[in-house]
């Protein structure tokens, strides 16, 4: 360089300085995984997932991990997701789960009515079964109020069973809800479940219920092998089943999957708002938009102003249906 004149660069002056991750710039596009292998989500055990491809129990059960693009994404039972890798159900495989659906229904619970983190339960259950004794223990409508609120927020249909009516007349506690119009079945200790069979029958359900009223009784007559699949899924977690968890048992024949949920003996519904509950009836829906901000349709004294009284004095909605649904909204307050 000439002394007294200005230095000129050029690119092979450029010096780039190598770190520890290399100088490749990162991206935030994902693989989009198109080729995935489709798959139910059939039990949860400590960081592993056991997945039922194509939701078909005739085939092999795979274990899988989360994908780390995934992060901190919730998989629950019921859930459908995307499988990369070995599929094959082969015995200390592992897949990755790489992608999860949207959800059609999803059964929540809070710790309390005071605890605002929710927690998924199961996702993409049709139906939610209430398994209630008629006697021994004596059925509680609180318990059964509160199921039905989480399931009529979370998009499920609710089915009532009442179990035991070898020892009680099943019709004075079936008559409660009579006006809301969901299923109600009704079982003995000494037959088979046939009614509730056929209605789960091709339907993803999950059953709900008290430690006593005969849950476990209507799992292992509505699956035989119960005991075997429970043992397939927990074979995830080196052999250890949790009671807190949900487990997905496949019908006989493939048609449909029982949910079975010991671990949740009560919900709390502080995730849950009165007009989540309302808009699960086409009949009174619409209705609710004419109400004043923070109505909870409980009527007067409460909610004086409730448009769903007008409803009634129109003609348009029989009182015994709104004051059973009344009776249900107690349970958020």
């Amino acid at each position: 360089m000439t002394p007294g004149r200005a230095r000129e660069y050029d690119e092979t002056d450029v010096r780039v300085r190598p770190g520890r991750r290399g100088s490749r710039p990162r991206s935030k596009r994902r693989p989009e995984h198109a080729d995935a292998a489709e798959a139910m989500v059939i039990g949860v055990d400590r960081g592993r997932w056991t997945c039922a491809p194509d939701g078909d129990a005739d085939r092999p059960p795979v274990t899988a991990m989360r994908a780390r693009e995934l992060g901190r994404t919730p998989i629950v039972v019921g859930d459908r997701v995307g499988l990369s890798g070995d599929v094959s159900g082969t015995v200390d495989t592992l897949a990755r789960i790489v992608r999860v659906e949207d959800r059609d229904t999803v059964l929540r619970r809070t710790a309390d009515d005071t605890d605002p983190y929710e927690r998924i339960v199961v996702a993409n259950a049709a139906q939610l079964v209430i398994v209630t004794a008629l006697a021994d223990p004596e059925p509680r409508t609180g318990f059964v109020d509160r199921c039905l609120v989480a399931a009529f927020a979370g998009g499920l249909t609710p089915v009532l069973c009442l179990t035991k009516s070898d020892l009680a007349d099943p019709g004075p506690f079936a008559s409660t809800y009579a006006e809301l119009e969901f299923p109600v079945v009704v079982t003995r200790r000494d037959e088979p479940p046939d009614e509730l069979a056929a209605l789960l029958d091709g339907q993803v359900s999950a059953l709900v219920g008290h430690s006593g009223v005969g849950k476990s009784t209507l799992v292992n007559a509505l699956v035989p092998d119960a005991e075997r699949a429970v043992g397939v899924v927990s074979g995830v977690g080196k052999g250890r089943h949790t009671t807190t968890a949900a487990v997905a048992l496949p019908l006989p024949g493939g048609r449909g999957w029982v949910v079975d949920t010991p671990g949740v003996r009560s919900f709390g519904l502080a995730h849950v708002t009165s007009n989540e509950v309302i808009a699960a009836f086409d009949d009174m829906a619409a209705a609710v938009e004419d109400c004043p901000r923070g109505c909870g349709h409980l009527g007067p004294p409460a909610d004086p102003e409730c448009a769903l009284d007008a409803l009634v004095a129109a003609g348009a909605l029989r009182p015994a249906r709104l004051e059973a649904l009344r009776r249900v909204l107690v349970a958020l307050r």
